[in-house]
Formats: structure tokens, C-alpha cells, sequence
């Protein structure tokens, strides 16, 4: 399988011989609101173009309808007409935005010889879990292809250790920047909670995306490898990629 982080959580993914995004977020540089009153969002731009994201999917799977998951220049590139798989409660607003092939996975689902299961997610603690709303992950099986599991925006927690129990994944995706409202704590896993993972997971190989993107961030790519090595955390289990970097798995 390939993979291509394009930016945040928005990836390419080739699995199965089938091609697919992630949460499509494909705003130009500095064009979005800020959410710390650091920095206008998104703090770098695409790669490639928008066009290059989403030429040749066949679907995509969006996690949740936060704007820097699924924004409206994704929303206008999007075929009307392709395969879009999203969290139960989504669907009625993707299908308002003209979409028609909308399928809210409830536990799991086939789509072209590939299984997507949904997981629980929890994007934050406290009072943040209400505030934020409802999330998921996906884990992603196929005949002949490694299990990869997807947690999504989430922070590390019972749910999620669960799935890697049950599901021994081959390759784990998490998101990894730490961000933080305020004096929140991280609303998604930081460099202590990403190597909890690798830890919990020593056979599968952990790729931390969602970084340096948000102005809410707090965890840089540097951080993150520095708080690995300094934990024993070998870089060919945690990869760290960059923007527009391609990984074949």
C-alpha cells in the first residue's frame, strides 16, 4: 500500500488497488479563521494543488465535519457522486451538500473488497468532549494489505488501546499536535500520548500526521522525534512524515 500525507489528516491512500482521501482539508495558506489568535489557519499550504488531491479517488472517508477535516473547497472538488463514508449523524449534512453516495458506518462496512470498521474516538477531556463532538476512527482491512488503523482525532485512552488489542493492527495513524484551547489539555494525542501508542504496539510501525498545520498545535514534527529517541522509540516504528511525502508500506 502507498500512502501521501498531503497536510493535516488529509492523506492519498492506495489500498487494495482501490485510491482514496482521508478528511480532505484543502484551504489555501492563512485564508481561515485562527483558533489561538496566533496565526490565521492553515499555517502552510497544500503540496500539490486541490486537483491533485482528489484526482483518480474513488472515494473518501471523512472522520468528522470539523473545517480542517472536511472544508468547503473539498466540499465544491468532490465528485457528487462518489463514495463518501462518514460517522452515523454526518450523513444528513453531507447529503445536503449535494453528495449521493453517503454511507454513515454504524460498526463496519464493504466497499470494493476493503472492510472499514468504525472505533470510538475521543477528541479531548472534560468538558471538551461535549464541546468538540462526535469523532471516529477507522480501521481499513484487506485481503493481501496490512490492517491499518486510523484513530482520528482523538487522545490516547482506554477505547483506542482496546482496538489495538483486538484488531493487532499492522500500521497505526495518529494525530499528533498535541492542540490545546486555551488551558485545555491536548484535544488530540501529543508527543507523550503518540509514544504510548508505539509502546502499546511494538509490531506495528506508527505514522503521526496532523501536524504543523493548525495554530493550536503544540507538538512539532522535532518534538515528537526528540521525545521518541529520548524514549528508545526507533524511527522506522514511528515515521513522521512531511507534507507531500509519499510512504509505501
Amino acid at each position: 500500500m502507498q500512502i501521501q500525507l498531503i497536510r493535516n489528516a488529509t492523506l492519498r491512500v492506495t489500498y487494495a488497488n482501490r485510491k482514496f482521501v482521508t478528511d480532505p482539508f484543502l484551504a489555501t495558506k492563512h485564508t481561515l479563521r485562527s483558533f489561538t489568535d496566533i496565526s490565521p489557519n492553515p499555517l502552510v499550504d497544500l503540496p500539490c494543488t486541490p486537483e491533485e488531491v482528489v484526482e483518480g479517488i474513488e472515494m473518501a472517508v471523512v472522520s468528522h465535519l470539523h473545517p480542517d477535516h472536511f472544508d468547503q473547497i473539498a466540499q465544491e472538488l468532490l465528485p457528487k457522486s462518489l463514495s463518501l463514508f462518514c460517522q452515523p449523524g454526518d450523513e444528513t449534512a453531507l447529503t445536503k451538500k449535494g453528495f449521493q453516495s453517503v454511507v454513515a458506518v454504524e460498526q463496519s462496512t464493504q466497499w470494493q473488497g476493503i472492510t472499514l470498521t468504525r472505533t470510538p474516538a475521543q477528541h479531548g477531556t472534560g468538558t471538551w468532549i461535549e464541546r468538540m463532538g462526535k469523532v471516529s476512527g477507522f480501521v481499513f482491512q484487506a485481503e493481501d494489505e496490512p490492517t491499518v488503523y486510523w484513530i482520528g482525532d482523538s487522545i490516547w485512552y482506554e477505547p483506542v488501546k482496546q482496538v489495538i488489542a483486538d484488531f493487532q493492527p499492522d500500521i497505526i495513524i495518529t494525530h499528533s499536535s498535541g492542540a490545546k484551547f486555551g488551558d485545555s489539555d491536548p484535544i488530540v494525542m501529543d508527543a507523550e500520548q503518540t509514544i504510548a501508542v508505539c509502546q502499546a504496539a511494538p509490531q506495528a510501525t506508527v505514522i503521526a500526521i496532523h501536524m504543523e498545520s493548525l495554530d493550536h498545535g503544540t507538538v512539532s514534527r522535532a518534538d515528537l522525534r526528540a521525545a521518541a529517541d529520548a524514549q528508545g522509540i526507533k524511527p522506522e516504528q514511528l515515521l513522521i512524515p512531511a507534507d507531500g511525502e509519499h510512504l509505501n508500506l
